[in-house]
């Protein structure tokens, strides 16, 4: 009933306003007394996945704290690991403002933010100072002006800057707002980019002695046999896991809602169908060999067991936490 007072009040104005509004007061009082005015007590449900025992597979998806300003906020509010980005080597503004727009009909967001971040190197020192003893996701990607010819680069640099910080690494190939992003996600560019970044990833582990897994996030806008294929080089590339799906960029669920027309990545209820008939591909085409994160759409406690029910391991939140708050997270952990 709070939340959906505080919500009423928030959706009064601009979305990338009051995002950053947002931002800064979980920044401000994450570390402080004041947080108990979202602290909530969640049950202990663990499960093991990578390798990596979470306190319940409840996630916050990358992208509500892109520059991990937020953590002990986020981990306050219950959630089983935090996911942060996506970051990239060096900060950059994002597209053209205005960049966000609420669907409220739809229960949705499109956004063309294009991965605005103050860099990797921020991104660190924030997570040197959080502390943070949970479970601990960092995105990862390329700058706008990065060849995608030279794009497994940008992931290794940034790789190697998080690698002793992550619990694990994600690998986003699939946002929509970044020219050309979407294309590391077939063939010959894909299996490049992975084989890469497992060299990579084995001479890290060897000098911090220690492993950190890595997942690979892609797109809903996959046929089956795209699915297949990603499916094939995760498993040929010994991927750690991967996360299905990012935004859609289909529009036939909110062209005839105001703001449904506009460019950018399409979140929430409208995706769900979709991010579901991926994670199922993915789980009959992966056949166990390595675990899937579901993310899209989930805005409730059945919306979180379809997609556990589908193949995931592990789920993720972030439109729907918008709408429905914290209490999402305690209703979905509670329920399982």
């Amino acid at each position: 009933m709070l939340y959906s007072a505080i919500r009423k009040m928030m959706f009064q104005f601009d979305p990338e306003a009051i995002h950053n509004f947002t931002i800064k007061g979980l920044h401000v009082t994450g570390n402080s007394p004041l947080k108990v005015v979202y602290t909530q007590t969640v049950q202990d449900k663990p499960v093991e996945v990578m390798g990596i025992r979470f306190p319940n597979p409840v996630g916050l998806s990358a992208g509500l704290d892109k520059n991990g300003e937020c953590i002990q906020a986020f981990a306050a509010m219950g959630f089983g690991f935090v996911e942060i980005g996506t970051i990239t080597p060096r900060p950059q503004p994002g597209n053209p403002k205005p960049r966000i727009f609420r669907l409220e009909e739809a229960n949705a967001v499109i956004n063309r933010m294009g991965f605005n971040n103050k860099g990797v190197d921020y991104l660190v020192e924030q997570v040197r100072k959080a502390n943070f003893k949970g479970i601990l996701g960092i995105n990862i990607g390329k700058n706008k002006d990065t060849p995608e010819e030279n794009a497994k680069d940008d992931y290794i640099h940034c790789m190697r800057k998080v690698y002793d910080y992550a619990s694990y690494i994600t690998v986003n190939i699939s946002s929509p707002n970044t020219p050309g992003l979407r294309s590391l996600q077939y063939g010959e560019a894909l299996n490049e980019l992975l084989a890469a970044l497992k060299v990579e990833q084995k001479s890290l582990a060897e000098q911090y002695g220690k492993y950190v897994p890595v997942a690979v996030k892609i797109a809903p806008d996959l046929t089956q046999e795209e699915v297949e294929g990603i499916a094939d080089c995760l498993k040929a590339n010994d991927i750690d896991a991967v996360i299905a799906t990012n935004t859609t960029l289909a529009r036939d669920k909110v062209a005839h809602l105001p703001h449904g027309d506009e460019q950018g990545g399409l979140s929430g209820a409208p995706v769900k169908e979709q991010s579901t008939i991926v994670i199922k591909q993915l789980a009959q085409a992966l056949a166990g060999q390595l675990p899937i994160i579901g993310v899209g759409g989930i805005q409730s406690v059945e919306d979180a067991k379809e997609k556990l029910a589908a193949g995931a391991s592990l789920v993720q939140v972030y439109t729907g936490f918008i709408y429905e708050g914290p209490k999402l997270v305690k209703d979905i952990v509670d329920a399982l």
